[in-house]
């Protein structure tokens, strides 16, 4: 009787601090509602629902968990842009949901949880990581979810949470493979935690072995495509790693400098406050996977994922500091909110033409405005499908059942795809990453309708080419820009025959 009445007592604590919570989740949700509907599909999220068509293991880009959503948001929306766009935005309100959950196991009280989850929505790139349909907003949530049940277990030494740990991180594999560092991260900080007994548990192996079974299938994919993965990371080192500068990882850090004072406020307090250095663990992870994404070159947003165990830190202290002014906390939280009138920059509240006159944005002689490269890549998709569709159309009955769409790039090829569905279109036919996987096509390819191959390419595989238009955009990223469109008969080769040997190309 005394411990139900202890539980109950604790979920009775937990529940008074739901509408708080409540209240965080409707403003973010509202803000994603105004935003995921604007502009249109990312190249990334065009490519990513064409991988929900073909439902696999594995794919040569990422693992096969974003597919799988993709097919669930196809199921309930459709490619609706707001409807597809809504389950990264609900993984993003689980990130903040455990954010103040582990607040709250960490000792936190109704200040505490109110400025952890303020700091979530403070934090700008989280919008545009919770708007996207990437593996990115589900890897954030999943290392939270991780960092919660670690916490959990510490507390109460309860092995189900250790179990929990590795499902989740099982999961993350499946959607990520930068939750590997992660994982990492965790196994060096847990050789300082109670030294190290928790390496004599038997269910931390019994964690790591359900993360592996879970994982195990894609490790299997890979077997059989003969690791793409490495390849994929050799030319992400060489296309963009190797241009990030020796310091511009930690530079990316501090551009949000009040959220950022916040983690690290959380940091050293998992080393030094008497009440939160029991977790110091999470703080050795913290460095230990700093450390290794800046060895690495890493892209500075895969460090975000650990924001919000270290917000909620921040948060606990900071309510402590502030236990006898309890009303500085929400003076806190007015610094944190001082980042929010950049909001149109990291999510698309504004209509186009608004966004424009916000950012102060001018045109070039040729009538072109620069936006930033993912709301670039947001736009010209529309114009590309409906000149292929108008082309395709205008085909007699014969040719269409003999005519390829040959796209060169996944952006292209997954604009045909996932906007062709519309029109009614045939699949692309592409080289690129995994479009590779999926083949040359059913046709024999004696007419072509080619969108963004280059003359070169194009006379290489047919005798007859014309040129229909060169499409541009004004808001279009550059490499989407004055692309070509030709008609193209008479084939030189045997694209079937050929296929397998473009697989070491699909990245170039």
């Amino acid at each position: 009787m005394c411990t139900k009445s202890k539980i109950n007592k604790k979920h009775s604590h937990l529940k008074k601090y739901y509408p708080l919570v409540g209240i965080l989740l409707l403003v973010k949700l509202a803000i994603h509602l105004i935003g995921n509907r604007n502009y249109g599909f990312h190249r990334d999220e065009l490519l990513h629902l064409s991988t929900s068509e073909h439902l696999s293991w594995g794919y040569f880009e990422f693992p096969p968990f974003i597919a799988l959503i993709g097919k669930i948001a196809h199921l309930f929306f459709g490619y609706s842009l707001s409807g597809v766009r809504f389950f990264s935005t609900l993984a993003g309100l689980g990130v903040l949901w455990i954010c103040c959950l582990i607040a709250k196991e960490l000792g936190g009280k109704g200040k505490a949880i109110l400025l952890a989850g303020v700091a979530v929505i403070a934090f700008l790139p989280f919008f545009r990581n919770h708007t996207l349909f990437q593996p990115v907003a589900f890897d954030q949530f999943f290392w939270t979810l991780g960092f919660y049940f670690l916490i959990k277990y510490f507390k109460t030494k309860h092995a189900k949470f250790l179990v929990f740990l590795g499902i989740a991180a099982g999961l993350g594999l499946m959607n990520k493979y930068t939750i590997l560092v992660w994982g990492i991260g965790i196994a060096a900080g847990l050789l300082s935690y109670e030294k190290a007994s928790v390496y004599k548990n038997k269910w931390l192996y019994i964690s790591v072995s359900i993360a592996f079974v879970i994982f195990l299938p894609n490790i299997l994919w890979q077997y059989q495509h003969h690791f793409p993965l490495f390849m994929h990371l050799q030319k992400l080192k060489e296309s963009q790693l190797d241009e990030i500068g020796p310091y511009d990882f930690v530079i990316d850090q501090i551009k949000h400098p009040f959220t950022f004072i916040l983690s690290m406020i959380g940091l050293i307090a998992y080393f030094r406050d008497e009440d939160l250095k029991k977790y110091k663990s999470i703080g050795i992870t913290t460095l230990v996977i700093f450390a290794l994404m800046w060895i690495m070159q890493s892209k500075s947003y895969y460090f975000f994922a650990i924001y919000p165990v270290l917000f909620a830190a921040g948060a606990v202290k900071i309510e402590k500091w502030l236990q006898t002014k309890p009303n500085w906390n929400y003076a806190v939280i007015a610094v944190l909110l001082i980042a929010m009138p950049f909001l149109p920059e990291a999510i698309p509240v504004l209509p186009i033409e608004s966004y424009v006159e916000f950012a102060d944005l001018k045109s070039d002689k040729n009538g072109r405005i620069e936006l930033n490269d993912d709301y670039a890549d947001m736009f010209g998709w529309d114009e590309q499908v409906k000149l292929v569709d108008s082309l395709y159309q205008s085909l007699p009955d014969d040719d269409k059942k003999h005519c390829m769409i040959w796209a060169e790039n996944y952006g292209e090829a997954g604009a045909i795809k996932i906007l062709g569905e519309n029109y009614q279109l045939p699949d692309p036919v592409c080289a690129h990453g995994s479009f590779w996987t999926w083949g040359p096509g059913k046709t024999d390819n004696a007419i072509c309708i080619s969108i963004g191959n280059e003359k070169e390419s194009v006379d290489k595989v047919f005798e007859e080419r014309i040129l229909i238009k060169m499409i541009t955009h004004k808001y279009a990223i550059d490499e989407e820009n004055n692309i070509p469109v030709y008609i193209c008969r008479k084939p030189k080769i045997n694209l079937k025959k050929i296929w397998p040997t473009l697989e070491k190309n699909v990245f170039d």
